[in-house]
């Protein structure tokens, strides 16, 4: 692994441990070149995934520009991060088991409206108004309209 501070290609592991959920290992890493410490998280990978966009553009899934996307939706937002995570590693798990190796952005899109709903009703407006491209205040005013129309049908069931 490279020291991200220097560039010594040489680092060394300190100390490996599972994270809380056992989906991936986080190990403290020490540069001999430079002295400096840093983390490192190893992650299982079922597949590599294509992300198919709207104009037909292919590129390949990074999970860090999803994480972006999440939790600028959620910052400033009373969510602990680990809440965040694991409603980020329930999409990448789900986007890995689901057979396909190309996913569309509107997939993609619809779970993480799904799981933010569930995190905070704040972010997924958020989220949406990015997402289905909100242009005016009215088009906030109608999707949370719709949003409550839906806790409303809910509630009655």
């Amino acid at each position: 692994m490279r020291c991200p501070f220097c560039g010594h290609t040489d680092t060394q592991v300190k100390d490996s441990r599972p994270t809380e959920e056992h989906h991936a290992i986080r190990r403290r890493r020490f540069c001999p070149a430079c002295g400096s410490r840093f983390t490192t998280f190893e992650r299982v990978q079922l597949r590599e995934l294509m992300v198919v966009k709207k104009d037909g553009q292919r590129e390949l899934f990074d999970r860090d520009k999803l994480a972006r996307s999440i939790f600028l939706a959620c910052r400033k937002r009373p969510i602990e991060d680990e809440r965040v995570e694991k409603a980020l590693n329930g999409i990448q798990r789900r986007l890995e088991s689901s057979g396909e190796s190309d996913i569309s952005t509107d997939t993609i899109g619809e779970m993480v409206m799904g799981a933010l709903i569930a995190l905070d009703q704040v972010a997924y407006v958020r989220y949406a108004s990015v997402y289905k491209n909100f242009r005016e205040a009215r088009d906030f005013e109608q999707f949370v309209e719709n949003m409550h129309d839906g806790e409303e049908e809910a509630d009655a069931e």
